[in-house]
């Protein structure tokens, strides 16, 4: 899966996209949370509060429970405010 990093999350991480061949089991983007935040410090920082955090797959908002399969595009992002 594919991966994509903007803002706080991006600058936590060190990058802004990366390929990330998920671990058996990994069936929803809660998972795939879980899976990162084992890679290393700065991804357990980047994903350590969900609460701030917003998803989308293949570019359509989804909650933390929405199904992944290998050949989506899995975007992190702070909540955006307007003015």
């Amino acid at each position: 899966m594919k991966l994509l990093y903007f803002a706080s999350v991006r600058q936590k991480i060190g990058r802004s996209e990366e390929d990330f061949t998920a671990p058996a089991g990994v069936k929803t983007v809660a998972d795939v949370i879980a899976a990162l935040r084992a890679k290393g410090p700065e991804y357990a920082e980047a994903f350590r509060n969900t609460e701030r955090l917003r998803c989308a797959v293949n570019q359509n908002h989804v909650d933390f429970n929405a199904a992944v399969t290998a050949h989506d595009e899995i975007a992190f992002f702070p909540p955006v405010t307007g003015g």
